[in-house]
């Protein structure tokens, strides 16, 4: 008999996540709004650099599966939890 622990994530401070009531939030040069999450969705500001990584790409074809190029929130739609969307991220972050 055991208990799992909720997973703690530390994000590095190229990745700036924005609480929705903040949406008018400027987006910096060289990054991009996404939102993600499957029933509430929050925003998430990204480097483009992610573009690059084969496993973003990924994520982008699975959006415009989903949703086509008609994104209800006005912004990218990411169709995944936000806790996979860290751990992805957090990848892409590492060394």
């Amino acid at each position: 008999m055991g208990f799992r622990l909720p997973k703690i994530v530390t994000v590095k401070p190229s990745l700036k996540r924005t609480l929705s009531s903040s949406e008018t939030t400027v987006v910096p040069k060289g990054h991009f709004a996404v939102y993600v999450g499957e029933a509430e969705k929050k925003r998430f500001v990204v480097p483009i650099s992610f573009l690059n990584h084969p496993s973003f790409q990924n994520l982008l074809s699975e959006a415009e599966e989903e949703f086509g190029f008609d994104h209800p929130m006005g912004a990218l739609t990411i169709p995944r939890s936000e806790q996979t969307f860290l751990d992805l991220i957090c990848n892409l972050q590492s060394p």
